[in-house]
């Protein structure tokens, strides 16, 4: 009987939501698209990007599109991962390290009009990208395929980089 008991309180506490927690994952998140759009959307209109990119490349708006359905995914994921880890140390960090890597790409690729430094630092966003499911999978499996999409848009650009290489 308590151990009944104190599982109801586990799924009780669980199924609570911490909006501090969330709400400060979708500022970190926004943040990290803000920066990383910064150098994008003014660059992909332009003559160099239209002399480079390949047949391939959907249309300019889908991108904005995918990258925010991404980025409220990848929150909710930081949120689910971090409510459910007891280790957020190693949360902080994977995550931190992807942050950073994903604005680098934007930096490099559209700042810095680098295709093929760019498509070096999209390895290794990808594999960051992986070593987050590896991570989550362990602390939450709703974390873990929240992640999926990015994996496979992620691997989808790293395809556009190289063409555009």
């Amino acid at each position: 009987m308590k151990e009944r008991v104190k599982q109801v309180k586990e799924v009780k506490k669980k199924s609570k939501i911490n909006w501090k927690v969330l709400i400060s994952c979708f500022i970190i998140v926004a943040i990290v698209a803000f920066l990383g759009s910064t150098f994008t959307s003014q660059n992909t209109n332009s003559q160099w990007y239209q002399s480079i990119k390949p047949s391939i490349t959907p249309p300019n708006y889908v991108f904005p599109i995918v990258w925010t359905i991404l980025f409220i995914l990848i929150a909710i994921s930081l949120y689910l991962s971090w409510i459910d880890s007891k280790d957020k140390t190693k949360i902080v960090v994977i995550f931190s390290v992807n942050f950073l890597l994903n604005i680098l790409w934007s930096i490099f690729y559209f700042g810095m009009r680098n295709p093929r430094v760019a498509f070096i630092e999209i390895i290794f966003l990808w594999l960051s990208i992986f070593w987050m499911l590896v991570v989550t999978r362990k602390f939450s499996k709703k974390a873990f395929w929240l992640l999926i999409p990015y994996f496979i848009w992620v691997t989808f650009a790293a395809v556009l980089n190289f063409l555009s290489i």
